[in-house]
């Protein structure tokens, strides 16, 4: 296999089929390959049994051949992954099954670093404001370099990804659910300001609050499965 090849080679717009291979950051390691069917039911959702099959083998292969070899170029090109073949490359592999497994869970960090990605600034804003309005260990979970701007929420989701990886998952799935708290406590922060002057922006900032606020359940609930050897 190239060594190049992380996740698996993409076509146009899609996953391929018997071209896909997954997770094998060494030469030595054995592929794990799908057939066209199988990736067809990703693809167009035919057979939900398949698509939960595939997830959970190529969230298993992935994660657990690097961790056992975490060469820091495969590390990084994983954690940038998404930066080149964007969002969906993940989203057709793991978005469609439970939230709290490993494909799933690995999804949802992926999604965290996106969020930040599309919006530093704003991103920063909100998890200040957040550190102002709750007074939990959330700030310090989640480990963001103080001041908050934007060069440190950037650095903050790299770190939580690389966690993934090469340290503790759970505490990479903690920190990213506390990431997720915080970032939802400042945006309703400025929805409750926006609330008379504002209303459709305040109603837009109430439903990304809710919406990290779910995530931040969903990543806990898994490091906590994760520690029991319960997250498959």
């Amino acid at each position: 296999m190239r060594d190049d090849c992380v996740l698996g080679e993409r076509g146009t717009g899609r996953v391929t089929g018997r071209a896909y291979t997954v997770a094998v950051p060494r030469d030595h390691h054995r592929p794990v390959h799908f057939t066209d069917q199988e990736f067809a039911a990703i693809q167009g959702g035919e057979d939900p049994a398949l698509v939960n099959r595939v997830a959970h083998e190529t969230a298993n292969a992935l994660l657990h051949r690097v961790r056992e070899d975490p060469d820091p170029a495969v590390v990084e090109r994983l954690v940038t992954y998404t930066d080149v073949h964007g969002i969906d490359a993940i989203a057709e592999l793991w978005a469609r099954v439970g939230a709290h497994t490993l494909p799933g869970a690995l999804w949802r960090i992926y999604l965290v670093r996106v969020v930040i990605r599309q919006n530093p600034e704003e991103i920063a804003y909100f998890f200040e404001r957040g550190t102002e309005r709750i007074g939990t260990i959330d700030e310090a979970v989640a480990g963001a370099e103080q001041p908050t701007g934007p060069a440190e929420i950037l650095t903050l989701a790299d770190r939580i990804l690389h966690g993934l990886y090469t340290g503790d998952l759970a505490v990479a799935l903690d920190r990213g659910a506390a990431f997720c708290r915080l970032t939802a406590a400042g945006a309703t922060a400025v929805a409750d300001e926006s609330d008379l002057t504002a209303g459709e922006r305040a109603s837009e900032l109430t439903t990304r609050a809710l919406r990290l606020t779910e995530l931040a359940a969903d990543l806990t609930e898994a490091a906590a499965l994760w520690r029991r050897d319960s997250l498959d």
